[in-house]
């Protein structure tokens, strides 16, 4: 039993657990097995023996003038026995022979301690990792378990899911990556920590550590959506006017940005800046689509809609949705895409909907026609005062519900139609009146000089003396 405690203390201090809860974990597993071994109900204690480095176990019994219970009392003289200084009351240690465990018990004895073990290991991972969600670390590919890859943190192992790896990225045996902690999960069989490559806060994590602008706050990342291996949008915000948010992520000739680009083997990454008004948000969101318009739809439930030129359709789609998907996502919006083409259609089936439906026949309610006739007629599909109009006496007669009270329908229906027979006579006035006024406004005016009624010219050149002939010589 010796060496399973060595073993034990290595494990220990390879795995960095306290010493003594190893400690105990092996007491635990020498009882259990001493139970099994010895068949007894006797009180059981372990104890590290420090000069042979062995577990010693003992039966404890109580001493008693009178034993009614052998399995855990005993008589003064038995108790001197063992111990001189014994006394009525005080309690009496047995040893019981370890050697004589057999192997089953040792083999017991081992799965109990190694149990302990990894219990008391995963609470001193959980302890170490659990506030440290979202950090960035170094990993190296210990090992490939299926779909799965179980990396190196260095004191303890991480497992990388299939559904946290990146689309386009393979690793083998030994390659370095980093990856975020995504969650440290305390009741896990195998490894607590589990790392990601396609969490968006990677990418926020790289961004601070390539553009020292993030780090120290002055440019402040407000969002990021991600579709990891193909294309992440990532919102930025500036707290000083004089630094450009944008530019300070891009870097000199594309520098910073091309690094994380590199990390992330080849991922489209959008830099956006960010804006508290929803209309311009989306329009950098959609780049590198131009949009012609933004109309709110409705903002309790964030819903959105965005018009483009037909042109910029597909690029403001993206991919199979992508960059549509990418800005909802980084907006927290819901976004309906057209173009313009399909906006002027809609907008002509709305219309053209609206005629086809007609006057309700509600509003006859307002022309004497009682509520529950009204109700009658739109029952039986007769929706409009248009289609009303149309049907015969004959046909009104043989609808349920509307037998016999054909003369109500035709007076207010009379009744609305006469409100537009008045129109044409109002009109008729109107143009009377305008050329009455016409005429009168013609009187009033002075009439112009007349120009060529009067021969003006004529009678000053009459009176006028003719001029002398020049002389002749």
């Amino acid at each position: 039993m010796d060496t399973i405690f060595q073993s034990i203390e290595m494990l220990s201090k390879e795995k960095g657990i306290d010493s003594q809860i190893v400690l105990d974990a092996v007491k635990d597993a020498m009882l259990i097995a001493a139970r099994k071994q010895f068949r007894t109900t006797e009180d059981l204690i372990a104890e590290l023996d420090e000069k042979s480095g062995g577990i010693r176990i003992y039966a404890i019994k109580r001493v008693a003038e009178t034993v009614t219970d052998p399995v855990h009392e005993m008589t003064l003289q038995e108790a001197w026995k063992i111990d001189s200084a014994a006394e009525v009351g005080s309690e009496v240690r047995i040893e019981k022979p370890t050697e004589g465990l057999g192997r089953i018990s040792a083999q017991t004895a081992k799965q109990v301690i190694f149990q302990k073990v990894r219990e008391a290991e995963r609470e001193t991972v959980f302890q170490e990792y659990s506030g440290r969600a979202g950090e960035l670390v170094n990993c190296t590919v210990k090992r490939i378990e299926g779909p799965d890859m179980v990396l190196d943190l260095g004191k303890t192992e991480a497992r990388l899911p299939k559904k946290e790896q990146s689309r386009l990225e393979t690793y083998t045996v030994g390659d370095r990556l980093r990856c975020v902690i995504k969650l440290v999960d305390k009741g896990a069989k195998g490894q607590g920590v589990i790392v990601s490559r396609a969490d968006p806060e990677l990418v926020k994590r790289l961004f601070e550590q390539e553009v020292p602008e993030i780090y120290d706050s002055t440019v402040i990342i407000k969002g990021c959506a991600r579709e990891a291996g193909e294309r992440t949008k990532i919102a930025v915000l500036s707290r000083d006017r004089d630094v450009d948010c944008v530019g300070a992520c891009v870097g000199m000739k594309g520098m910073r940005v091309q690094s994380i680009i590199r990390e992330l083997r080849g991922e489209k990454i959008d830099i956006i800046e960010f804006s508290e008004e929803p209309v311009q948000f989306a329009t950098h969101a959609l780049s590198p689509a131009k949009i012609s318009r933004v109309t709110i739809l409705d903002p309790v439930e964030r819903h959105m809609e965005v018009i483009v030129d037909d042109s910029q359709l597909s690029l403001a789609i993206g991919k199979k949705g992508q960059n549509v998907r990418l800005a909802a996502k980084l907006l927290g919006w819901k976004i309906d895409i057209k173009s313009e083409e399909e906006k002027r259609q809609e907008v002509e089936s709305e219309m053209s909907a609206l005629v086809s439906q007609g006057t309700p026949v509600s509003v006859l309610i307002e022309y004497g026609m009682p509520e529950e006739l009204a109700d009658h007629l739109a029952n039986a599909d007769i929706g409009s005062i248009e289609k009303l109009g149309n049907m015969t006496a004959e046909e009104l007669d043989l609808v349920a519900g509307i037998t016999g009270r054909v003369s109500e329908i035709e007076t207010a229906i009379n009744s609305y139609y006469s409100q537009f027979e008045e129109q044409p006579i109002a009109q008729d006035e109107a143009v009377a009146l305008a050329e009455e006024g016409a005429v009168e406004a013609a009187e009033t005016e002075q009439p112009a000089e007349p120009v060529a009624t009067e021969p003006v010219a004529s009678e000053p050149a009459a009176s006028e003396p003719e001029p002398e002939a020049p002389p002749q010589n």
